[in-house]
């Protein structure tokens, strides 16, 4: 019998797939990349053709051997490496590092890792498909080009171990322009004014609110308006005016793409970027799972395409029927996405809909129990029904003032008795305005008046900057995660409870940035760049003249900057901690292992302290800082600043906030406040204003 060599990225693939196939398939993983640009140059040939030199990547030079010696025994080879532009060049590289040209080499991809897709893949083996490979190179050379150009010059002028990156970069400047309208928002004073109701018949209470006068919107823009008002209409008759009844739909959403759960996991989950990425992968490449072993959970989690296979589809109908009834089923309909999508591949979706979360949390940690529910709930989701809704609009008249009362109800649950979204706005039944008709007679109770100010716009959240980097076209769904970890990693930003923050160090390389290349943060070249890696991919564009016509370019620019930029000069941030050697304010360095003390005397006092970060919240036990502490393995925890003569340590986040039911210190977890004490079992939500 034939021998057949598998090859896949990622160890933890080769145990799932392997039960899959014979015992005449042997398979293996590269572990990722093996070839790459050298770190120690540029590694483009400028001069001919900008043609990379790749090398073996360090430390794989055992792996490779170890898989040639699979290749010799092997009569036919498979690349099966992930189904996208990375996946493709990493199958392209092993065959260059492997030498098998002239060997029976094929390329297979499967959208999930279950028996029937992986089996399919063997029965369509294709040619590695060059344009692909080429789309990925085209970005690896022009982001080498950016960061191996620019950075040195970030060095010189600002400090070491600075970094800028062609995506990156942009990202930054958006964070800073969001930041920058933030601090010019000049706050605009406005009022607000309700009326508490009841209908004559009924002590239910409704509360309109003013619409304005002789049937036209007006606005209060201040105090001397709002007692104008509230004078008039104080004594006069409250009448209904008309009543306006529908119905509206709610529309199922759209299973999801990569971005869409990065931003839904982290507004339901809590979790970041790089958590949900690293997450999905362990649910796409296989976990071992009771009585059934190691099982591929969910399709590949790179994706921006909201398509859903047939028989998926086929599948989620028969479950709905089965589980729910034909009403709840979706009825038949294109889904279509304005823009590049990579339709090779499907939204993500669980692998296996019989696998229902319930039954796989046994096998399942926390982290993975949760997203995999997510996943599953919005797929299913997506396959059934709209939710309807009985709306009624009031409008209540007092003299020549109008006030409205709105409610809804909804008449069928639709894909709502699944899934509804983190921030959907919960039902308004407000059964009081529901039962009113023209002739309720209507009682005034009270008024409630309020001031308000305009709000500026909202601090980014990792959420919220990955939607705005799709919405522009800036970047692809496996770049937002790597990118905004990069951002954090160097400083440029920080986050405060959930918002996104410019540090001083972020704002001074922003401004090197838009001042000296300012074709790399605009955020319209950047979107075309990724256009044109779409035509790479579709065979219509040359994946050389794309970097031959950027480099140049780039290249005067840098020299241009080299010659006119001032040193920038970036204070370290100074503490109260006095430095007991000799005396001096410590100030904050950042080491590989993120922040800690050190003199600002140095080299003459080389005093260094680890960083203790106060998080705002008195110790439960001696009412000194609680500050936040890492375990060896990197685990963070909270502890009091006065250990070890305090031991007083949590490893959820105090909340400054005593339980109301036994007295005992709370906790915050997602958007609730817990008792410590789990007999307790006291809990609350966090107030969505302060839930940050």
């Amino acid at each position: 019998m034939a021998k057949n060599l598998v090859i896949v990225e990622s160890p933890t693939k080769v145990k799932t797939i392997k039960k899959f196939l014979g015992k005449n398939y042997e398979v293996v993983a590269s572990q990722g990349h093996v070839r790459d640009l050298p770190k120690s140059q540029l590694g483009i040939d400028i001069e001919h053709g900008c043609e990379p030199k790749y090398i073996t990547i360090r430390g794989k030079g055992e792996l490779l051997a170890s898989l040639r010696k699979e290749v010799k025994k092997a009569d036919h080879v498979y690349l099966a490496t992930d189904p996208d532009r990375e996946g493709e060049a990493i199958s392209w590289h092993l065959t260059k590092a492997l030498n098998l040209e002239g060997k029976d080499v094929k390329r297979i991809t499967f959208n999930e890792i279950t028996k029937n897709a992986v089996k399919a893949s063997f029965k369509h083996p294709r040619d590695i498909d060059m344009n692909l490979v080429d789309a990925q190179q085209a970005r690896r050379v022009l982001d080498r080009m950016v960061g191996y150009e620019i950075s040195p010059l970030l060095w010189a002028k600002v400090k070491r171990g600075l970094s800028a990156g062609r995506v990156q970069s942009v990202a930054l400047r958006i964070i800073a322009d969001r930041e920058a309208e933030i601090d010019a928002f000049i706050p605009q004073e406005y009022y607000t004014l309700d009326v508490i109701l009841h209908p004559e018949d009924a002590r239910q209470k409704i509360t309109a609110s003013f619409y304005g006068k002789n049937g036209k919107k007006m606005e209060i823009s201040d105090k001397a308006s709002l007692d104008q008002i509230m004078k008039e209409v104080n004594g006069a008759d409250f009448k209904v005016d008309s009543i306006k009844t529908a119905s509206r739909e709610k529309k199922a959403p759209l299973p999801f793409t990569t971005s869409t759960l990065q931003q839904e996991a982290f507004k339901a989950l809590n979790f970041t970027t790089q958590k949900t990425m690293r997450v999905a992968q362990q649910l796409y490449e296989g976990v071992d799972i009771k009585g059934s072993g190691t099982v591929g959970l969910i399709t590949y989690l790179r994706t921006d395409s909201v398509r859903v296979s047939e028989e998926a589809q086929t599948a989620a109908a028969a479950y709905i029927s089965q589980t729910y009834g034909d009403e709840f089923k979706k009825k038949s309909e294109t889904q279509v996405k304005q823009g590049r999508i990579q339709d090779a591949h499907e939204a993500i979706r669980p692998a296996d809909l019989t696998r229902l979360p319930s039954d796989l949390k046994d096998s399942l940690t926390r982290e993975q129990f949760r997203l995999y529910q997510l996943i599953w709930r919005r797929f299913m989701a997506s396959q059934m029904s709209n939710a309807r809704y009985e709306t009624k609009n009031v409008r209540i008249k007092a003299n020549d003032y109008l006030f409205t009362a709105s409610a809804s109800r909804r008449s069928f649950d639709g894909y709502m008795l699944v899934y509804t979204e983190a921030d959907q706005e919960k039902d308004e039944k407000k059964e009081a305005v529901m039962k009113l008709t023209e002739d309720s007679k209507l009682v005034f109770e009270s008024f409630d008046e309020k001031q308000h100010f305009t709000q500026p716009p909202a601090h980014f959240t990792e959420a919220s900057l990955v939607h705005t980097l799709e919405e522009l076209g800036i970047g692809r769904p496996s770049t937002y995660a790597p990118t905004i970890s990069t951002l954090l990693k160097r400083h440029y930003v920080t986050k405060e409870g959930r918002n996104i923050f410019m540090t001083e160090l972020g704002d001074a390389v922003n401004s090197i940035m838009k001042k000296c290349f300012p074709t790399i943060v605009n955020e319209q070249f950047t979107a075309n760049m990724e256009s044109l890696l779409d035509g790479v991919e579709e065979g219509t564009v040359d994946w050389k003249s794309i970097v031959e016509n950027f480099y140049p370019d780039l290249e005067e620019s840098v020299k241009k900057a080299q010659k006119d930029l001032e040193k920038v000069q970036i204070a370290d941030e100074e503490t109260d901690v006095i430095c007991d050697k000799c005396g001096r304010h410590m100030v904050i360095k950042y080491g590989p292992h993120g922040k800690f003390l050190a003199c600002p005397g140095f080299p003459e006092c080389r005093n260094t302290k680890p960083y203790l970060e106060k998080i705002g919240v008195a110790c439960p036990k001696c009412g000194k800082d609680i500050v936040i502490r890492k375990t060896k393995k990197g685990r963070v925890f909270y502890g009091c600043e006065d250990y070890p003569n305090c031991d007083f340590m949590s490893w959820q986040k105090p909340a400054g906030k005593n339980c109301p039911k036994c007295g005992k210190y709370m906790v915050i977890r997602g958007n609730r406040l817990v008792c410590s004490d789990k007999e307790c079992g006291y809990s609350e939500t966090i107030p969505k204003d302060q839930n940050n």
